[in-house]
């Protein structure tokens, strides 16, 4: 996979936050060297995030997004203001844009105490420095610029891009695991919420890395599974399924042969496989009446056999015996407020950057409240869950001895 069309969830995310007027979209056009933002001397031109996939250097891919004025009025405004503080949850690196011949207000006090809080590396710009007449030393996170003669600018980015490093470039899907020359099965149904010739994200991304790990791949649809498994000459290094098809596939796959779910890998690609296995274990204490939240970072037609919507919470009420109360989100939506809910469901989060799926993740965690992924919870009714992590030692030897789960499905 190629820069160029590195999927969004994979780069890093700069935000611009700021107040009105204080050049913030002038300066988003300054650093992307494109009129990705409307500019305009009224207030609150900006009025929802813009977000452009692109590349920087020496950042390389990256997603540019523009927020709204943080000092924005009206009950309009504080719609924006809101958005503005939403764009937090998915952003890698932080930038106050500011105006350099004032001190700092209030409220821009308040976004570096955000940014500080969540751990975020970030700037504070001083823009406008073309209009200082004495210009004092940066200080700390202070960086002088001006977007109308781009002085600054280049220092900027590269400033920027020493604040991070783009670790989704690093970080494997399932290459780590392989050695050159090992086969993998990829057991990849055809999903009907997929385009028409083409394959979900996951699927492509673990194609390419086996490739990047000089291993062979062996694609095929799980009613030819055991086909394609006995025209091996030997056994396959692992069998990676989509979850939907967790139960056929163990079934047929031998036991010695190391069994695992494209969302497992993703759970463990975004850093949130640990947090994921122990809240599996919430499903043996859902009763009737339990409220279960059900969240895909990706938003799609619904389809009569839609995973989220009705094939999870069919398993789910088989394997409970309960008569349970399900909510669902999708693409960026996620409550604050999680306190109702007795478990959060969540897909594999191809779609999402790992800096949002953690705000989520975190955010489950502060309110006591269980988070687990698709395939971890079909892994535990299928009763195969610890199988599904024998690939992850670490992760296993977590499990308590009463985390097997029951095959329900």
């Amino acid at each position: 996979m190629g820069l160029t069309d590195m999927p969004s969830s994979e780069r890093v995310h700069i935000g611009f936050f700021g107040l009105r007027n204080a050049g913030k979209s002038s300066l988003v056009n300054a650093v992307t060297g494109q009129d990705l933002s409307v500019v305009s001397d009224t207030l609150g031109t900006t009025t929802d995030p813009v977000s452009k996939a692109m590349e920087i250097l020496p950042l390389g891919p990256v997603v540019v997004i523009d927020t709204p004025g943080f000092d924005d009025t009206g009950a309009l405004g504080e719609q924006r203001v809101a958005r503005a503080r939403r764009v937090l949850d998915r952003t890698d690196v932080a930038v106050l844009v500011t105006d350099a011949t004032r001190d700092l207000t209030p409220s821009e006090a308040e976004l570096v105490g955000l940014f500080e809080r969540r751990g975020l590396p970030y700037l504070v710009v001083r823009n406008k420095c073309d209009l200082l007449s004495v210009r004092p030393e940066p200080r700390g996170h202070e960086a002088y610029a001006s977007a109308l003669t781009l002085e600054g600018i280049d220092g900027l980015k590269e400033r920027i891009a020493r604040l991070t490093t783009n670790e989704a470039l690093d970080s494997r899907i399932v290459g780590d695991l392989l050695s050159p020359g090992d086969m993998v099965v990829l057991v990849t149904p055809i999903d009907t919420a997929a385009p028409k010739g083409r394959m979900i994200l996951p699927q492509q991304q673990a194609i390419r890395d086996v490739l990047d790990a000089g291993a062979v791949n062996v694609v095929t649809r799980e009613d030819q599974l055991e086909g394609a498994l006995g025209s091996l000459a030997a056994p396959p290094r692992m069998v990676v399924t989509d979850s939907q098809a967790f139960g056929v596939v163990a079934g047929i796959v031998p036991g010695d042969v190391p069994l695992t779910s494209f969302s497992i890998l993703m759970a463990r690609h975004k850093g949130f496989l640990r947090d994921a296995v122990r809240g599996a274990a919430a499903l043996d204490g859902l009763r009737d009446g339990s409220r279960v939240l059900v969240s895909e970072g990706c938003t799609h037609h619904r389809q009569c056999k839609d995973i989220g919507t009705v094939k999870l919470p069919g398993w789910l009420r088989g394997y409970t015996g309960a008569d349970l109360d399900f909510s669902y989100t999708s693409g960026g939506e996620f409550p604050d407020d999680l306190t109702g809910f007795d478990l959060v469901l969540h897909c594999g989060a191809c779609m999402l950057n790992e800096a949002e799926v953690t705000s989520r993740r975190r955010r489950a965690r502060e309110q006591g409240v269980p988070f687990t992924n698709y395939g971890i919870a079909i892994a535990q009714m299928h009763g195969i869950l610890r199988r599904s992590l024998e690939l992850f030692p670490d992760v296993l030897a977590e499990l308590g001895d009463g985390t097997t789960g029951r095959p329900a499905c």
